[in-house]
C-alpha cells in the first residue's frame, strides 16, 4: 500500500485551473479499485492519496498520468507500508497480475 502527498509548488490559481481534470483523473483510478482515499490537506498545500498497488512502478505510472504532474503543479512523495491494523475494513486489492 503506498501513501502519495501532493505538495504544490504553483500557486492556487494554477492549481484551480486543472484541479477538474485532476478529479476526473482519480475518479478513473477509483473506478479501477486502486484508490482508498483522497482530499486536500489543511492549509491548501497540496493533498494525500492511498493508494493500493502492487508496485512503487505502478504508483509511478499512475502519477506520471495525473494532469498535476502533466503540468509540474505538484511535488509527489511517495511512502509504501504495510497496514497492520486498521478501524474498520479496507478494501485491500490482493489479486494483483
Amino acid at each position: 500500500m503506498f501513501l502519495i502527498e501532493l505538495t504544490y509548488k504553483k500557486d492556487l490559481k494554477e492549481v484551480d485551473r486543472f484541479i477538474n481534470e485532476h478529479s476526473d483523473f482519480l475518479d478513473r483510478k477509483y473506478s479501477e479499485g486502486l484508490l482508498i482515499f483522497s482530499g486536500r490537506k489543511n492549509p491548501r498545500e497540496g493533498g494525500l492519496i492511498l493508494a493500493n498497488f502492487a508496485t512503487r512502478d505502478m504508483v509511478d505510472a499512475m502519477i506520471a498520468q495525473d494532469p498535476f504532474h502533466r503540468e509540474q503543479i505538484a511535488d509527489y512523495r511517495v511512502v509504501e507500508f504495510t497496514p497492520t491494523k486498521s478501524l474498520i475494513s479496507l478494501p485491500l486489492r490482493l489479486d494483483f497480475e
